[in-house]
């Protein structure tokens, strides 16, 4: 069978399950069984190769699981986020791309500092995404980070291992975390758990398949927010900064929270979409 009739094909049974990413979740998939980037996977089915049946086999397997809605990146192990290839599975959070946006706030922030090294705590690291995104980008930046998940650290200390192995990584609650660094935190980021118990997200990959430890935040998705705000003015530094993700319906409520909670210059910030993504705050 030709790549591009193979393609062809699964896009088109990828879009009838529902997948809105269905051409490049064809493409991907069929790379990752090739050993191929995407590039050459589109060059191949332009040039018109075939594929062999054993491979023919495998992408068939997996292809009739994502169109079950497993997610793209259990199927692969591997998450894109910035520059950074993340290892992932179940049982640990699959990075988004809009917690992109978050992280260059954190980066612009940290940057602003130039200091020759600034202390960076990430809170519920989950994959460690964020934590090793600033690693990667900022090389002096001093990393800290913290998991309450066995399950997800085994693919974060993973990450770690490759990224940042020289970063400080533990296991715990973010609520009472790193009590060895109060005031002493030039920023502090989190994308924690922000769905209210009661609601369904909408995507099977994610209620199926994303950790519910990761997902949800109480009764109106603010519960770890508050603990995040709590810490945060404990780790802080005067003149700190603390930079929390939530859902795009949260950020009047997120922002009234850390007003009356005493942070100052309290901003929300929105992602590429234009709708709201991210709170910053500083602590005075």
């Amino acid at each position: 069978m030709k790549i591009s009739q193979l393609l062809e094909v699964t896009s088109s049974q990828f879009a009838a399950a529902g997948i809105e990413s269905s051409k490049a979740d064809a493409e991907t998939l069929l790379g990752f069984v090739l050993n191929l980037s995407r590039g050459e996977v589109l060059a191949k089915a332009i040039t018109g190769d075939e594929i062999s049946q054993s491979d023919l086999a495998s992408f068939t397997k997996l292809a009739n699981q994502r169109a079950e809605r497993f997610p793209l990146q259990h199927l692969t192990g591997l998450a894109y986020f910035r520059e950074l290839e993340l290892f992932v599975g179940p049982g640990v959070f699959v990075p988004r791309f809009e917690t992109e946006g978050v992280v260059q706030i954190a980066i612009d922030a940290v940057r602003s500092l130039a200091k020759e090294k600034p202390v960076v705590v990430d809170l519920a690291t989950g994959s460690g995404a964020i934590a090793l995104s600033l690693a990667h980008e900022i090389p002096t930046a001093e990393i800290h980070a913290v998991e309450l998940s066995k399950e997800a650290l085994e693919y974060t200390a993973k990450n770690f291992a490759k990224y940042a192995p020289s970063a400080d990584l533990r296991q715990g609650d973010l609520a009472d975390a790193f009590s060895d660094l109060d005031g002493l935190v030039d920023v502090v980021i989190s994308n924690p758990p922000y769905i209210p118990d009661e609601m369904i997200p909408i995507y099977p990959e994610v209620h199926l398949h994303d950790p519910k430890l990761a997902l949800y935040g109480g009764n109106d998705g603010l519960d770890l927010v508050r603990k995040v705000d709590q810490t945060g003015r404990r780790l802080l530094r005067t003149g700190g900064t603390l930079i929390i993700e939530h859902a795009d319906m949260q950020g009047e409520a997120v922002r009234e929270l850390l007003i009356s909670s005493g942070w100052h210059q309290v901003r929300t910030h929105k992602d590429l979409a234009g709708r709201d993504r991210a709170v910053s705050a500083l602590k005075l």
